[in-house]
């Protein structure tokens, strides 16, 4: 549903976006992560046709964004970080209004604007001003207009900014839900909200994409395991086992065990054990939070660029 190849795009001098190459399936729901000026946001910007690559090519559904940019955008839902409301109008005047923009006529229209205040529970404030509803209700008539028109793909920056945390988890609910039947790719500096709402995220850093990767399979997982042995004796052992590619002491008999296939890691470790007859008290993977991967990956990211 969504393909960029090579992505590149600069302001001047400043390289925004640095050859970035990622694909996105139908029904998934993607985090877009990154650290402030890391790029996201002039990614989500390429994707909707709002502004042009300097090179590389990206595609929606299988319009080129940039040679049939109306094609790609009528197969889009687009929520900006600050929603494009028009505070003189009702909510229900507005969607209206986007219908308008969006080509939506006769019954069709107004089957889709009833479904969108049902589906982002603002039938209540539908006769209101939109410029006396809370910021919590104006993310939500944002996330209407976004997916009135029923789009095939749904890109929302930052939707959650500024709510609070009842407010955070509806608007990532409703998220969920559209990810049932749409592609959703979104960025959020919530790492929490991401991991309760994604299938997988992509990690941008200085315009470089330094991560693409399933949640629950991410880089650093590891086998820690608790073994009663001489520590010299076990950390030897550990080092020479087939597929450690990293050992480390964590203190108090307990070790862990880094390698490219961790999962098969295990069971050699028990055999060890028992062939050494040292005590196992403890073996698992551990799979490390998206926040320890995330501050991993752009800090290593930055060391990398620095001694270069």
């Amino acid at each position: 549903m969504i393909e960029v190849e090579n992505l590149r795009k600069s302001y001047g001098p400043i390289e925004a976006l640095r050859g970035i190459s990622f694909k996105v399936k139908q029904s998934e729901v993607v985090g877009f992560l990154g650290p402030n000026g890391a790029g996201k946001t002039t990614t989500m910007r390429i994707l909707t046709g709002y502004i042009h690559q300097t090179s590389g090519t990206a595609s929606i559904a299988g319009h080129c964004v940039m040679s049939d940019t109306l094609a790609a955008q009528k197969r889009v839902g687009y929520l900006p970080e600050s929603a494009p409301l028009y505070d003189d109008m009702y909510v229900c005047e507005y969607l209206d209004f986007v219908c308008d923009l969006r080509g939506l006529q006769g019954s069709h229209r107004k089957q889709r604007i009833e479904k969108v205040l049902e589906s982002c529970d603002i039938t209540s404030v539908a006769r209101r001003r939109i410029g006396h509803l809370s910021k919590g209700f104006r993310q939500r008539v944002g996330l209407a207009q976004a997916f009135v028109h029923d789009p095939d793909i749904i890109i929302l920056d930052e939707p959650t900014s500024g709510l609070d945390p009842n407010q955070i988890e509806d608007i990532c609910a409703m998220i969920r839900n559209l990810g049932e039947q749409k592609t959703v790719i979104f960025s959020s500096h919530i790492l929490a909200e991401v991991e309760a709402t994604c299938s997988r995220v992509l990690i941008l850093h200085k315009g470089e994409l330094v991560a693409d990767q399933k949640l629950g399979k991410g880089t650093g997982r590891r086998v820690v395991a608790g073994l009663q042995g001489k520590k010299s004796s076990v950390l030897k052992a550990l080092s020479a086992m087939n597929g450690a590619a990293k050992v480390e002491a964590l203190g108090k008999q307990r070790y862990a065990v880094a390698g490219k296939d961790p999962d098969k890691l295990p069971a050699r470790i028990y055999q060890i054990a028992k062939d050494k007859e040292w005590a196992l008290t403890e073996l698992h993977i551990e799979q490390p939070s998206l926040a320890d991967t995330f501050r991993q990956l752009t800090r290593n990211a930055t060391a990398s660029k620095a001694a270069q």
